[in-house]
C-alpha cells in the first residue's frame, strides 16, 4: 500500500467515522502531507520503517523553516504532533502497525500569549471619551467603569444583575465559570457612574421588574457581543490606534493591580482563577514592563544601548 493510500484511508475515516470538522480534516490533512512528503524525500517507502532519528531530522527542518515558508511555533509543531500520533493510532488499529514513533517525543509546552492591556492613561482617554450627554452614554460609561474597576469578564457583566450589587459597601457579588461565586470590590469613581445610571437613566429602558443591571436601547439585558460592539464605537471616538476588546479591561485591572503592588493571591481571588498560574502570566507582563522600564531610565543602561 503506498504512503498516500494510507493518509486518504485516514481521512475518510475522520470525515465519516470520526464525524470530525472540516477544519479539523483540513488541518491534520496538511501537517500529515507534508511528513509524508519528507518520508518520501527521505527515500523511504514504508511507513512502518520510521525511527527517532528520522523524526528528529523531520522537527529539525520544521523548526527551521526548511519544510515550509517558514519556522513554526510550538504551538503549531504541537499540533502537527498531535495528527500524527492520531494517524499512527488509525494505522495500529486498522493496518497492523506494530508501534507508534510519535509516542516517543515529548509534548510540545505550547506558548503562553501574553495578556494584552491597557496603560493607566489609556483607560482613561478610553472612558473619558464616552459621551455622556445621552442615557446611552451614562450606560456605556457605568459598564466600563465597572469592567475596570473590577476585573469582570463580559459575560459577568451582561449576566449582572441589581441584587448583586451592595451600593453601601462597594461590593460586587459575580457569579464566574462553573457558577462559582466571588465579591470584588469596586472603587468610588465606578460607584458614582453606576449610581447615575440606576438613578438617572435605566429606568428609561425598562421598568422596575427587569433584574439584570445593564440594558440596550430595548430593554432588554445587553449582550456580550453587543458589549463588544459599544467598546468598538468608543475606541474609534478615542483615537486609541489599536483594536480594543472588552477582555483587555480585565487583563488591565490584574496588571495594573500588580503593578502597584498586590498580593498575586489576591490579584487570583479576584479574577476568580481557580489555579494561580493562571494569575501568574501578569506577572510576566509587569516584568516585562519593568525592564522596559529600566532599561530607557538606567544611565548605564542607556550607555550600552547607544555604544
Amino acid at each position: 500500500m503506498k504512503l498516500d493510500d494510507y493518509l486518504l484511508a485516514y481521512l475518510q475515516y475522520l470525515s465519516t467515522v470520526i464525524t470530525n470538522s472540516s477544519h479539523t480534516v483540513d488541518a491534520y490533512k496538511r501537517d500529515i502531507t507534508k511528513f509524508i512528503d519528507f518520508v518520501k524525500q527521505e527515500g523511504i517507502e514504508e511507513l512502518k520503517d520510521i525511527d527517532r532519528l528520522l523524526i528528529m531530522n523531520y522537527v529539525t527542518k520544521l523548526r527551521m523553516g526548511e519544510l515550509g515558508s517558514k519556522t513554526i511555533s510550538n504551538t503549531s509543531l504541537a499540533r502537527n504532533f498531535a495528527a500524527l500520533r492520531s494517524f499512527y493510532y488509525f494505522l495500529i488499529e486498522f493496518y497492523q502497525f506494530d508501534e507508534n514513533p510519535f509516542l516517543l517525543m515529548k509534548n510540545i509546552k505550547k506558548e503562553k500569549k501574553l495578556p494584552e492591556f491597557l496603560f493607566y492613561n489609556e483607560i482613561e482617554i478610553l472612558l473619558d471619551s464616552i459621551d455622556t450627554e445621552s442615557a446611552l452614554g451614562i450606560r456605556n460609561r457605568a459598564l466600563f467603569e465597572l469592567m475596570y474597576a473590577s476585573g469582570l469578564r463580559v459575560s459577568e457583566v451582561s449576566e449582572l444583575t441589581r441584587q448583586q450589587i451592595d451600593f453601601p459597601n462597594r461590593i460586587v457579588l459575580v457569579k464566574g465559570k462553573g457558577n462559582k461565586e466571588r465579591l470584588v470590590p469596586f472603587h468610588e469613581e465606578a460607584a458614582m457612574w453606576l449610581l447615575r445610571y440606576m438613578n438617572e437613566v435605566r429606568l428609561q429602558f425598562t421598568n422596575e421588574k427587569e433584574v439584570f443591571v445593564f440594558l440596550n436601547k430595548n430593554g432588554k439585558k445587553i449582550s456580550s457581543r453587543g458589549i463588544q460592539y459599544v467598546l468598538d464605537q468608543i475606541s474609534v471616538a478615542s483615537g486609541l490606534q489599536m483594536k480594543i476588546h472588552p477582555h483587555m479591561l480585565r487583563h488591565s485591572f490584574a496588571t495594573h493591580l500588580l503593578d502597584n503592588g498586590a498580593d498575586l493571591r489576591v490579584v487570583q481571588e479576584l479574577l476568580g482563577h481557580e489555579n494561580l498560574s493562571t494569575t501568574q502570566i501578569y506577572t510576566h507582563v509587569t516584568s516585562d514592563r519593568l525592564k522596559t522600564a529600566y532599561s530607557r531610565a538606567h544611565p548605564r543602561s542607556k550607555m550600552r544601548s547607544e555604544s
